[in-house]
């Protein structure tokens, strides 16, 4: 596609590089005891929502609006984990894509989705994602599909990794003030390979904020 859905500045995407081979090469699934790249992050208080709840997200706080147009559908096609923890987490950084969608069909980065599933550096590449796309006059069409998903605890339990492929190839960028879609053939391009730090609110009843996001692009190995 000639848009990217979900692109990575420079100073993310070398930030992304260097601490991608910091979060560690463990079994994929496992409780990992060495350190979590991000996993020191602290979780930063959500603000609410006065629009209406009617998203297709799991345990989302009351009032956190989390829709997407009917255009625009992002599928979780993985398996919850069986640590409660960890299928906490994989299902609020589901919740944390949705969140960045949201907020760029909305055309604002300042609503309650992205600051109730996020925090620090993950707070930081909502906005820049949100904001690219308001200021260049682009939204997304389509579907984007996001599968092999793996995940590993630190060893107190407050922060995990969630790491998963994201298919765009059938997700395009279109140009809010005509609707105009651009589309181009499927190429690497449309596959990334996330590692999210999700981090536990500490007074919330079972909410995950995503502290840091690592993007490897053009990933081979979820072609």
């Amino acid at each position: 596609m000639n848009r990217r859905t979900m692109p990575v500045t420079a100073a993310l995407a070398a930030t992304a590089a260097l601490l991608l081979t910091a979060c560690g090469s463990g079994d994929d699934g496992a409780k990992d005891n060495d350190k979590i790249a991000g996993a020191e992050q602290g979780a930063e208080k959500p603000k609410k929502s006065a629009e209406p709840s009617g998203a297709p997200a799991e345990d989302k706080p009351d009032g956190v609006d989390l829709t997407l147009p009917k255009d625009m559908k992002l599928v979780f096609d993985w398996e919850k984990p069986k640590d409660k923890n960890e299928a906490a987490a994989m299902g609020d950084a589901a919740n944390f894509v949705r969140a960045i969608y949201h907020g760029v069909d909305k055309r604002t980065a300042k609503n309650a989705a992205v600051t109730t599933y996020a925090t620090g550096e993950g707070l930081h590449y909502a906005k820049v994602q949100i904001d690219s796309r308001v200021e260049d006059g682009w939204t997304a069409t389509g579907t984007r599909r996001h599968y092999e998903a793996t995940t590993r605890s630190t060893a107190n339990g407050n922060s995990v990794e969630v790491a998963f492929c994201a298919d765009s190839s059938k997700f395009y960028g279109k140009e809010v003030k005509t609707g105009k879609v651009q589309k181009t053939k499927p190429s690497i391009s449309d596959f990334d390979h996330f590692k999210i730090i999700m981090v536990k609110f500490p007074t919330g009843k079972g909410l995950w904020q995503a502290s840091k996001v690592f993007v490897e692009e053009k990933a081979e190995k979820c072609q």
